[in-house]
């Protein structure tokens, strides 16, 4: 049973005014301001924002930040344009009705190696993917050592967590699409600082959009007859990390495919893929065999990997039961050769997912119609569907 989704589909149903919708409207648009310096853990890293975050971090302080209540990073795709990204994030804040005045809107914009004529003077770079998947940046004076995109997250989302500098934060975002949605789902995975947000009161989400690929937990994959090990002669890597768990990157801290889904499960996660999204042949898609192990496509990827959540999602319900019938049994057995009475079944709660997927009907690989369509601006920006006027119409799938 997915709790997170019920929440969500709850959601769906409310009934309220109505905003003329999103991306597509032309009318008073924005354009992104110059990206900022911040400075995190050791290093200087390049964002976009529509607060003043350089102000914010001096020692005058920023009044702005003692009025934002809710930060959503918006993280960009391959083309590593966190500019355009910026935009179409406050355009659709702006579609929402919401205040840009209580919302802090973040694109961080990782530099790449064909970066070098934007400005990123001694900050961290990484290979033109390398960021979406964890890898460390590329060595150079003043950058630590094995820096890697995964940790950039976790300094920025500490960097809003500040209840000095940001007081009344009380709910973090993190939305990815594309390749920016592989780095998100990732970071969903494998960050080990969510649950140190939760416990200071935040509510922590996720929202990944069109990824070309999954981070799997075994070495199963979707197959003819549900899910099985890949044939290794069509490809013999294809259980490596970015796709599976072998050789897995330094960051994810030694974890077993077992304990990363145990953790991952608990965590709020939304999936959203568009229904035309669905060319083999798409100029960005992952062709790799360990990507075309998932699937042949985006859509097929991300309907082949929500099934394979709901088989690990029954096989972990198993095991608990299991585990929980075989002490039950025990303590009723001793105690019913005291008292027969006691010797009564013993219900097993079912295990929560807090995941959920959505299908965003008729759009294809674009972002602003995905965060735009009416799943898409409830997942990033709260906003109910009956408040979203002109937005594709999505589909909740059950597991």
């Amino acid at each position: 049973m997915h709790l997170f989704k019920h929440a969500f589909t709850a959601l769906l149903l409310t009934t309220a005014g109505y905003i003329a919708c999103t991306a597509t409207l032309a009318a008073e648009t924005t354009s992104a301001p110059a990206w900022q310096r911040v400075h995190l853990a050791g290093y200087d890293f390049p964002v976009y924002a529509n607060h003043d975050l350089v102000a914010d971090g001096s020692k005058d302080g920023n009044k702005d930040s003692s009025k934002i209540r809710e930060v959503i990073f918006i993280q960009h795709g391959i083309q590593r344009n966190g500019d355009e990204y910026y935009t179409a994030a406050m355009n659709l804040l702006k579609a929402s009705g919401r205040s840009g005045q209580d919302v802090l809107i973040i694109a961080p914009n990782f530099p790449g190696t064909p970066d070098a004529d934007k400005g990123f003077i001694g900050m961290p770079v990484w290979t033109v993917q390398g960021w979406t998947g964890g890898d460390v940046a590329q060595a150079a004076a003043g950058v630590p050592a094995d820096l890697s995109s995964l940790r950039v997250l976790d300094d920025l989302a500490l960097m809003v967590a500040d209840k000095k500098r940001f007081p009344l934060v009380s709910k973090i975002n993190f939305v990815g699409h594309s390749g920016g949605a592989q780095l998100i789902h990732r970071y969903a995975v494998l960050n080990h600082v969510d649950d140190r947000l939760r416990s200071q009161g935040l509510d922590v989400q996720y929202v990944v959009a069109n990824p070309s690929s999954y981070l799997y937990f075994t070495s199963d994959r979707p197959s003819a007859k549900g899910f099985a090990p890949y044939d290794t002669t069509v490809c013999a890597n294809y259980d490596d990390y970015r796709y599976g768990m072998q050789h897995m990157v330094a960051y994810a801290n030694k974890m077993s495919g077992d304990e990363l889904y145990r953790r991952y499960q608990k965590r709020q996660v939304t999936y959203l893929a568009g229904t035309s999204d669905n060319d083999p042949n798409h100029r960005v898609l992952d062709k790799s065999c360990g990507a075309e192990a998932e699937g042949p496509n985006r859509l097929e990827r991300a309907r082949g990997y929500w099934h394979y959540e709901a088989l690990l999602d029954t096989q972990l319900a198993a095991q608990v039961a299991g585990k929980v019938q075989a002490r039950a049994e025990s303590k009723t057995t001793a105690a019913a050769n005291a008292n027969p009475a006691l010797a009564l079944p013993v219900g097993i709660p079912p295990l929560m997912s807090m995941h959920q997927y959505l299908e965003v009907n008729g759009v294809g690989h674009d972002q602003e119609r995905m965060f735009g369509s009416q799943c898409g601006m409830q997942a990033v920006f709260g906003v109910a569907v009956s408040d979203v006027g002109k937005g594709a119409t999505c589909k909740v799938v059950n597991p």
